[in-house]
């Protein structure tokens, strides 16, 4: 079993950014798949972006060009680097983590363990 928490949200001006991290304590991530997924109030939980074991990474298109997904260099915690954030981009933003799911899957249903959520809020 492992245990995600996600921290790292709050209030931000359109056009900023923050810096969402993903942990599991005293478990590297290492074996994991590691995703980032987002739900909007009224909306389906959604993928955001992805990065496999060996460190590949890949974007929903909403996202491309102004988020980046990345691994520390223990293994032990993923970020989710956001900027030039938009009011669309409001959501509770989730880290999710998979055993055998292939690279480049967006799918929920394939991800094993889940977080808490932590909330982004986008005001102009």
């Amino acid at each position: 079993q492992v245990q995600l928490v996600e921290s790292g949200g709050g209030l931000v001006q359109t056009g900023g950014s923050l810096r969402l991290s993903c942990a599991a304590s005293g478990r590297t991530l290492s074996t994991w798949l590691m995703g980032w997924f987002r739900q909007a109030p009224g909306k389906e939980r959604e993928f955001v972006a992805g990065i496999s074991r060996n460190r590949r990474p890949y974007y929903a298109d909403t996202v491309k060009g102004r988020f980046t997904i990345s691994r520390d260099n223990a293994d032990t915690t993923v970020y989710l680097q956001m900027n030039s954030l938009k009011p669309k981009d409001a959501a509770v933003y989730y880290c999710a983590a998979s055993q055998g799911a292939p690279y480049s899957t967006t799918s929920v249903s394939e991800y094993d363990y889940w977080g808490q959520g932590t909330q982004v809020t986008v005001s102009s």
